[in-house]
């Protein structure tokens, strides 16, 4: 593992002041931080955001958790390699690989999006290592029948969506913004820091794969699902943004009735990405939920 020296220019150091640490895997180097000690709490982004997007929660609790917190390949400061498959299920492989050589216990997994999935794959292979997951507008089971995550996948994940995002940087550009509850929470600079990592137009690739996927994942995402009794032992807490219109209050039913003894908590003026949007609230409902105080 080696450290960065030279972050890129346009990094916004003020707002995401930590230490960049990098792990070799098979596509590239895979960059992740790793801030405070204590308990670990690890985050998992999706598409098409980095680490950047938990960064104020990993200020408000790395002075009392050991926050760790990766970008996948092809998203943030981590490589970009243009042959490489970009497929969740090799995400996949690639985050528990990462957290094994940390050899974390007692982890509370924090996931959002794409890092659902990718992120509890981890919990369902490692139960003995996590004690908590963290849920936040994702899922976790194939949609392959639902007309709602076919459109998007076939329209985002196609040919077009290919095009659009390859030569505009359409996914980031303009798909992340309609996504937000409050829109003002988006300012230029924050959108600035997610438009950036793709700047390259070869440096795309993983934002258009992972729509795809969603529906031509379905077999990898029905084996996850099918073992989520794994987890029923563990703490969990729903964090949802209500006004998200790629997870809804449907997504949330079907947590909840995988899990009937977990905590919620619903932030019904949040959209997609709550931890953007109500960072304070949530960073404060996580130390609540490992702490056992809420």
């Amino acid at each position: 593992m080696t450290n960065i020296t030279t972050p890129p220019a346009w990094l916004d150091r003020q707002a995401y002041p930590f230490e960049s640490r990098f792990f070799p895997t098979s596509a590239g180097r895979m960059h992740y931080v790793d801030e405070g000690s204590g308990e670990p709490i690890v985050f998992v982004h999706g598409n098409p955001v980095w680490s950047y997007v938990y960064r104020d929660l990993i200020r408000e609790l790395r002075g009392s958790y050991r926050c760790i917190a990766p970008d996948h390949i092809g998203f943030g400061l981590s490589d970009k390699p243009a042959d490489w498959s970009y497929l969740p299920e090799d995400h996949a492989r690639n985050l528990e690989l990462l957290l094994e050589s940390l050899d974390l216990h007692q982890a509370t997994i924090v996931v959002n999006d794409w890092g659902g999935p990718i992120g509890l794959s981890y919990a369902l292979d490692h139960p003995e290592r996590v004690s908590g997951i963290v849920v936040s507008n994702t899922w976790l089971w194939s949609v392959a029948s639902d007309w709602y995550y076919q459109a998007f996948s076939w329209f985002m994940g196609g040919p077009i969506g290919r095009w659009l995002t390859g030569e505009f940087n359409f996914f980031v550009r303009t798909f992340m913004p309609v996504v937000y509850g409050e829109k003002s929470k988006l300012t230029p600079k924050v959108h600035g820091q997610y438009i950036h990592p793709f700047d390259e137009r070869g440096s795309r690739k993983g934002m258009w794969v992972f729509p795809g996927r969603i529906i031509g994942s379905s077999g990898w995402l029905d084996s996850l699902w099918s073992r989520i009794v794994v987890l029923r032992g563990k703490k969990v807490l729903l964090a949802w943004g209500m006004l998200d219109i790629a997870f809804r209050e449907n997504e949330l039913n079907t947590w909840t009735r995988a899990f009937p003894d977990a905590a919620i908590l619903r932030f019904e003026d949040a959209g997609h990405y709550v931890a953007e949007e109500k960072p304070l609230e949530l960073a404060a409902a996580i130390r609540r939920f490992i702490s056992g105080k809420g």
